[in-house]
């Protein structure tokens, strides 16, 4: 990492001090229990907006090859990548009305994916598709989610407005029964859980949350037959209304925008600001990408990944904010190449960080006109404390009459809310619609909150099991005592900001573990022994980033101000590295894996 000119040591050291007053304004005693789930009781959750009635269905008691839980991208990818390994009967359960995951739900206006769509988007080379924009709008990421979905075949078994409620393991028969909300109890020989990271939204435990009389949605179930308008703009049920949206992160800064074009009056309350880096979206061609080029988006997607996880690169494909400060996501992702020593690295770092973090200051100087305005948007914290949102609309929002921003630090956060209003301070305003950005329970899914039972050999509850020692898996997919059970997500494996190409390596290796073991006749189960070693190779090389985390903002990262846990729950060296590992165990220790059902040996 190259030092840039930053202020003396002196200057750095009034930096922290500052960071650390701005942080004890945010930070809450509760943690993450300020966060309440968004349930059924309020109907921010439980309703789907976005179904098309297709009327009742019987249950179903018949058997699958493979049952997949959740229709995001993961689930889209497991199932495409079984079937290309010749299974014809995959069943994937979701939630929603149809496929898309967080995609399908994530309706709101100005909704877009942050990463480029030509590294965002999967089988973009299988599928022939060249997306049309640098950063595709939500509606763009749905298509392309039905049509990886249509092209693999998946709708035929598929169950819409289905959640799973148990797992549990049949000894005798050696297969999983899936129970549903809609009375199913299928027979599965394999479960794939996909169930994401982005899929329980949130609301803030705000004393008096129930007492409001207007009306109130959350971001993920957007209500266009109230606004009006389409994810494009044009609320015309808001032209005389005064709304409020709590949440400054991601979804914020996107919708944000659109709802000062078209409410009467937008109250923007804001605990924490994010950092607003430039967009710059536009539309592409296929000459734009290279997409001419047999191979083209797996080459681009390689080169985003090794750049954003700290690899060398000859050249930079994509070319964006992301890539430009990818130096900067050394405290999220463990596999950073340091060079020199360690405080030698760490000198260079906190002043490269300085360095950015001045630049994102000083754009929201020059683009917002008010500066008490102005300097309450002001992020004070390290990058990587929060995730980057980009935004070429967001600050110059400010600058309208019909905007009032409400800061909430000094408060740590809104105090109440009443019938008619939201009460900061000393202050109680007015609203007719109040909208929560507030986002997701993040990479929790049912099995791993308990909200999905499982229930492996002798009836043991998967998390039962792993309270003894900890979670335990092989490579973060399977785990002894729970055979033939496959896991995706982000638990004892490696990430990265592009979440969607770590799925699709997910996908292709959940693949391959059941083709072997339809091969051999196998059940797919690892041995404690084995388990053991995988968790001695998390925790050999673990960085140490729970120090720079407890000193973060409060954030979903840090877990509200708490620090981030140091056990080994990611792989040491990366991505990159990760992905070439699990090639190498494919050709060389599949077996490791495979016991032999009831009466047959291997």
């Amino acid at each position: 990492m190259t030092t840039p000119q930053v202020p003396a040591l002196h200057g750095l050291a009034e930096l922290r001090q500052r960071y650390r007053l701005e942080r004890e304004r945010r930070v809450r005693p509760e943690g993450v229990g300020q966060y309440r789930d968004a349930d059924a009781e309020f109907g921010y959750y439980a309703a789907d907006p976005y179904k098309v009635e297709t009327g009742e269905r019987d249950p179903l008691h018949d058997t699958v090859d493979v049952a997949v839980i959740g229709g995001g991208f993961g689930g889209i990818l497991a199932g495409a990548h079984v079937r290309r390994q010749g299974v014809e009967r995959v069943r994937i359960v979701e939630k929603g009305g149809d496929f898309g995951g967080t995609w399908y739900w994530n309706r709101y206006p100005g909704v877009h994916c942050d990463i480029e769509s030509h590294v965002y988007l999967p089988m973009l080379d299988e599928t022939g598709y060249v997306p049309e924009w640098k950063y595709a709008p939500g509606d763009e990421i749905r298509r392309h989610a039905v049509r990886i979905a249509r092209k693999s075949g998946l709708y035929a078994d598929a169950l819409f407005s289905t959640a799973v409620t148990a797992l549990t393991w049949d000894e005798a028969g050696e297969t999983w029964i899936v129970a549903t909300d809609r009375g199913d109890t299928f027979r599965a020989t394999y479960v794939i859980n996909a169930t994401g990271t982005l899929t329980d939204p949130k609301l803030p435990g705000i004393p008096g949350i129930e007492d409001f009389k207007g009306h109130t949605f959350h971001t993920s179930r957007w209500d266009y037959s109230y606004t009006g308008g389409t994810p494009e703009g044009g609320m015309t049920g808001l032209a005389d209304k005064r709304v409020g949206i709590v949440g400054t992160g991601a979804t914020g800064v996107q919708v944000i925008p659109m709802l000062a074009e078209d409410a009467a009056h937008l109250y923007v309350f804001q605990r924490t600001p994010s950092t607003v880096d430039v967009r710059a979206n536009r539309r592409t061609t296929a000459q734009d990408v290279g997409a001419d080029r047999e191979g083209w988006a797996r080459r681009r997607r390689a080169n985003y990944l090794r750049i954003v996880s700290g690899e060398h690169a000859d050249e930079d494909l994509v070319a964006d904010r992301w890539t430009a400060s990818a130096g900067l996501l050394e405290k999220l992702l463990p596999s950073f190449r340091r060079q020199g020593d360690r405080r030698a690295f760490e000198a260079a770092y906190e002043a490269a960080d300085a360095a950015k973090m001045d630049e994102l200051r000083a754009r929201v100087e020059q683009t917002v006109t008010d500066p008490e305005t102005a300097q309450k948007l002001k992020p004070w914290y390290r990058y990587a404390c929060k995730r980057p949102t980009f935004s070429d609309l967001y600050y110059s929002a400010f600058n309208r009459d019909n905007v009032t921003l409400v800061d909430t630090a000094d408060t740590h956060g809104i105090e109440r809310i009443t019938e008619h209003g939201v009460t900061v301070g000393a202050t109680t305003y007015g609203l007719d619609c109040l909208i929560f950005a507030t986002g997701f329970n993040v990479g929790t899914s049912g099995i791993h909150s308990g909200k999905l039972p499982v229930h492996g050999r002798g009836g043991v509850r998967l998390l039962d099991r792993w309270a003894q020692r900890g979670p335990r898996t092989l490579h973060g997919f399977t785990s002894n005592g729970f055979p033939n059970l496959i896991q995706m997500g982000s638990l004892q494996n490696a990430s990265s900001v592009n979440f969607t190409h770590i799925l699709d390596e997910q996908a292709l290796h959940a693949a391959a573990l059941v083709a072997a073991a339809e091969a051999e006749g196998a059940l797919i189960e690892p041995s404690p022994e084995t388990e053991d070693a995988w968790t001695a190779v998390l925790a050999e090389g673990a960085p140490d980033h729970e120090r720079f985390h407890a000193e973060c903002t409060p954030g979903y990262y840090n877990r509200e101000g708490r620090g981030r846990p140091n056990g080994p729950t990611a792989y040491p060296h990366g991505a990159v590295a990760f992905h070439e590992l699990l090639e190498r165990w494919r050709d060389e220790s599949m077996g490791d894996v495979l016991q032999a059902r009831t009466g047959r040996r291997l």
